[in-house]
């Protein structure tokens, strides 16, 4: 994986309580670890182990002599440091809130960036925001009201509901309980040990 490739990779945050608040990118985790705000989580032989930056700077030196399968490095002037999947936040430990925030990009998840008119799954860049029913008729921009759809669909239904348009949605569009852009990102492997701290999920995927 390229290196720019490796910057988009996701990380796991965690409150110092082991409990799952937020994904981020590497990025703003590398920043974190710097500034001393967090520490690297890593799972082995079924037992947490946690570095600080000079330490996970020194662990990622050595294995970078070996890299494996799975694992994505950034480099810098002076370094190589392999992109932590996981990373907790040493002095926060505030309770995660339920709600899931409503975007595009946690909308695109949660249809898993399929239209949900013409059912073909489309890059970000070919996807629009569907609602039900139109703003011109009262709709509201909500989960329940808000679908993906491709730009073609998009511009065939207008500025009517599916059923004037003589069109069908493939699902009711719903509230998600967890963030769905989450639930996409378990279905890569090299994300695997996300589902010790999200085990509803990871039972589901």
């Amino acid at each position: 994986m390229s290196e720019s490739s490796s910057l988009d990779c996701s990380v796991l945050v965690l409150n110092r309580f082991f409990m799952a608040i937020r994904v981020i990118d590497v990025r703003r985790a590398m920043t974190l670890l710097y500034r001393g705000c967090a520490e690297v989580i890593t799972i082995e032989d079924d037992q947490y182990t946690n570095y600080d930056f000079e330490n996970w700077c020194e662990l990622s030196e050595l294995k970078a002599l070996e890299k494996q399968p799975g694992e994505d490095y950034i480099k810098t002037p002076t370094r190589e440091l392999q992109v932590p999947r996981i990373v907790r936040l040493v002095m926060y430990d505030r309770i995660p809130k339920s709600t899931v925030r409503f975007n595009r990009k946690t909308l695109f998840a949660r249809d898993g960036y399929r239209c949900q008119y013409c059912a073909q799954t489309r890059p970000m860049s070919q996807l629009s925001l569907d609602h039900v029913v139109p703003r011109s008729q009262g709709g509201r921009t909500t989960w329940e009201n808000v679908v993906c759809s491709c730009t073609t669909c998009n511009s065939r239904k207008g500025g009517r509901t599916p059923t004037q348009a003589g069109m069908k949605l493939l699902t009711e569009p719903v509230r998600p309980n967890a963030n769905p852009g989450i639930t996409v990102t378990l279905k890569d492997p090299r994300y695997r040990s996300w589902k010790t701290f999200l085990p509803s999920m990871g039972a589901a995927s």
